[in-house]
C-alpha cells in the first residue's frame, strides 16, 4: 500500500505509536514546524487556513489517540465543530510554529479539545500566542464508517470543571441546530456587479477530494475544509479592498456532513457586513458526489470569517463600505453587525477580567 509521507500515513503512525507508547494516559498533543513561503501570502503573512489546518491536525491526532484508549472499534475522531477562534497576532515567514492540544470534555459521543498556537522567532527566541481554538469531534468506527464510537470519559480536576464543560457542550449543540436552518441558502453569480457590492466581490472555487485529502475512513480531513474556505474567503476580502488582507477570526465553523473521496466541492463566499475597520465574509461549501450521483448535491459545512486590510507596514487600514443592494443582503448586513458588536463586548470583558 503506497501512502503520501507527508500526509495521511504519517500522521495516523503517529498516532499508533503514541498509543502504543502511552496506553490509556492522557498525554497532550504537541507538535512544531517551520513556516515556508508557500505557507503565506504575498507579503510573508501566514495564512489563516495554513494555521486552522495545524490546528485541526492536532486535534485530530489527540481525539483519535483517546478514543483508541478502550477495548472494541478502531476508530478515527472526525471534526465536527471549531468554535470561534481569533488570530491575535500574524505570523511570518521563517518563525517556527507551536501547537498543543488537550482534551477538555468529553460526552458520550464527542470529545472537546483545546488547542494553543506559539509562533517562534528562532533569530531572537522571542514568543508570542497566535491562536486559540476549540474544536469538538466525534469518533467514527473503522469498520462500519457510519457507526459513531461512545467516548472514554476523562478525569476532571473537580466537579466545576466538568459543569463548565458540560454547559459549553450543549451550547455549541444548540448553535450547531440553529446553523442548519440556513443551509438552503445559495450564492448567485451576478451580471455586471457595480464596484464595493456583494456581488462585485463574491468567489467561489472547486476543488476535487483525492486521498491525500482523506482520513483512513475516506473522508475529507477538517484541516484541508478550513484551508480551502480560508482562501475563497481571503480572495472575497481582496478584491473588496485591493490591499494586503490577513484572517482576524474565524466565527464557529460548523461540519454538518462528512465528505467522501472523489465528491467535488464548491466553496463559496460572499461578503455580508463591513466595519470601518473589518469585514465579514460568509463561506459555504457544498459537495457533489460523483460516485453516488442519486444522492445530490449537499451543504456540508458553514462559516464566518472576519478578515482585516492592511498597509504596507501592517497597519489597519480603512474597510471601503459594503453596498447592500436588496433587503436579503441589509438583513444579512444587521446579523453581521450583530455579531460583530457581540464579539467586540465579549473581547472588551475579557480584556477587563485580564487586569
Amino acid at each position: 500500500m503506497r501512502f503520501n509521507r507527508f500526509g495521511v500515513y504519517k500522521k495516523f503512525l503517529h498516532i499508533y505509536q503514541a498509543q502504543s507508547a502511552i496506553g490509556h494516559r492522557h498525554v497532550p498533543a504537541e507538535s512544531k514546524r517551520v513556516m515556508r513561503p508557500d505557507d503565506a501570502n504575498i507579503v510573508g503573512n501566514v495564512h489563516g487556513g495554513t494555521i486552522l489546518k495545524m490546528i485541526e491536525e492536532a486535534g485530530g491526532i489527540i481525539s483519535t489517540r483517546h478514543c483508541n484508549t478502550q477495548p472494541g472499534d478502531r476508530c478515527v475522531a472526525a471534526l465536527a465543530r471549531v468554535e470561534r477562534t481569533d488570530f491575535l497576532y500574524p505570523m511570518f515567514i521563517g518563525e517556527v510554529a507551536h501547537v498543543s492540544a488537550e482534551i477538555t470534555y468529553t460526552s458520550k459521543h464527542s470529545v472537546e479539545v483545546q488547542v494553543n498556537v506559539l509562533a517562534e522567532n528562532i533569530l531572537t527566541g522571542a514568543k508570542k500566542v497566535t491562536n486559540k481554538a476549540t474544536l469538538w469531534y466525534v469518533p467514527f468506527s473503522l469498520q462500519n464508517v457510519d457507526k459513531i464510537i461512545e467516548v472514554p470519559p476523562i478525569e476532571y480536576t473537580n466537579q466545576e470543571q466538568e459543569e463548565e464543560g458540560k454547559k459549553r457542550y450543549e451550547a455549541q449543540k444548540m448553535e450547531r441546530l440553529e446553523t442548519k436552518e440556513r443551509n438552503g441558502e445559495k450564492i448567485w453569480p451576478v451580471i455586471s456587479p457595480g464596484t464595493f457590492t456583494v456581488g462585485f466581490s463574491q468567489s467561489s472555487l472547486i476543488h476535487l477530494v483525492g486521498p491525500s485529502d482523506c482520513t483512513l475512513l475516506g473522508f475529507v480531513h477538517g484541516g484541508v475544509t478550513m484551508k480551502l474556505m480560508d482562501e475563497v474567503a481571503g480572495i472575497v476580502a481582496a478584491r473588496h479592498c485591493k490591499t494586503n488582507i490577513v484572517t482576524a477570526s474565524v466565527d464557529a465553523i460548523n461540519f454538518h456532513r462528512k465528505i467522501k473521496k472523489g465528491c467535488i466541492l464548491t466553496v463559496s463566499g460572499r461578503m455580508t457586513f463591513t466595519s470601518k475597520k473589518s469585514m465579514e465574509i460568509e463561506v459555504f461549501v457544498d459537495a457533489d458526489n460523483l460516485v453516488e450521483a442519486d444522492k445530490g448535491n449537499y451543504r456540508a459545512v458553514t462559516a464566518f470569517f472576519t478578515y482585516i486590510s492592511l498597509d504596507k507596514e501592517g497597519k489597519p487600514l480603512p474597510v471601503p463600505p459594503l453596498k447592500l443592494e436588496n433587503e436579503e443582503e441589509q438583513k444579512r448586513s444587521e446579523e453581521g453587525e450583530a455579531r460583530y458588536l457581540q464579539n467586540k463586548a465579549k473581547r472588551l470583558s475579557e480584556k477587563e477580567q485580564q487586569k
